[in-house]
């Protein structure tokens, strides 16, 4: 079972709303300079014009979801437009996508009820997911386009936070293999600290304090949410203790 969480101060709803804002606009951007022949390293198969129509319909899907309020996600993928058979007209969907987006998150209470995949089913989940999904997205697009993009401290440790909150969760009720210990995972530059760790049939505990794990993550927040989104190789942050039990965590956000 999920462990209970030590509350921190989470971000506000309305930095997350300003940090969607401006990370859909720059990565459309990104993507526009980037050589439309560019693999997206973290996207096997895509290049810049398919990342842009993934983000354009993720953006469609929870501006609908919140805008119309369906109860069923099939009631927004009947509404799910073909994609365009020209890059200008995939990026034109995007841009909309995004607008009719950020309006409509903008437009509700947070804690406005709406369906989502996980256990909270609110507009507050939307505006965190959405705002998480875009900056790790906007990693790609800069990437492609060769620009050396980090994600906001504050931004990128809430990342982690949801990450392991719902992700990591998730993937643990596949029957992902238990750690063999725990983990420590600490942000350097900005607060942030989580220990992890899983019981015999591999259900994990996680809380947000200090203590001593047998294995420690360290590294800005910015690393080691590419890490655990496989974005960066775990060497890109400094491990403490018995790496294997590092190394296992990572190794079940399976993100294939």
């Amino acid at each position: 079972m999920f462990g209970e969480l030590r509350t921190l101060d989470a971000m506000h709803h309305d930095d997350l709303l300003s940090s969607l804002r401006a990370d859909a606009a720059a990565l459309l951007a990104a993507a526009r300079s980037a050589d439309p022949d560019q693999v997206i390293e973290a996207c096997p198969g895509w290049k810049p014009i398919d990342l842009v129509w993934h983000i354009g319909e993720v953006h469609f899907f929870w501006g609908t979801m919140v805008r119309r309020r369906f109860t069923d996600p099939e009631q927004v993928d009947s509404l799910r437009p073909e994609r365009p058979a020209d890059d200008e007209g995939v990026f034109d969907f995007a841009e909309g996508s995004a607008e009719m987006l950020i309006e409509a998150l903008s437009s509700v209470d947070p804690s406005t009820e709406v369906w989502t995949w996980s256990e909270q089913k609110d507009v507050a989940f939307v505006i965190r997911r959405m705002a998480q999904e875009t900056a790790v997205h906007r990693v790609d697009a800069e990437r492609a386009a060769g620009n050396p993009y980090r994600v906001d401290a504050d931004l990128a440790s809430d990342g982690i936070d949801e990450f392991l909150e719902f992700f990591f969760r998730m993937w643990t009720a596949d029957g992902a293999l238990p750690l063999d210990g725990s983990v420590h995972l600490h942000c350097t530059d900005v607060d942030g600290e989580w220990v992890v760790t899983t019981d015999a049939d591999g259900a994990c505990a996680i809380t947000r304090e200090h203590a001593k794990g047998d294995a420690a993550m360290r590294g800005d927040a910015h690393d080691l949410l590419m890490v655990l989104w496989r974005r960066a190789p775990i060497e890109t942050v400094d491990i403490i203790g018995d790496r294997s039990v590092a190394e296992r965590l990572v190794a079940r956000t399976n993100l294939e």
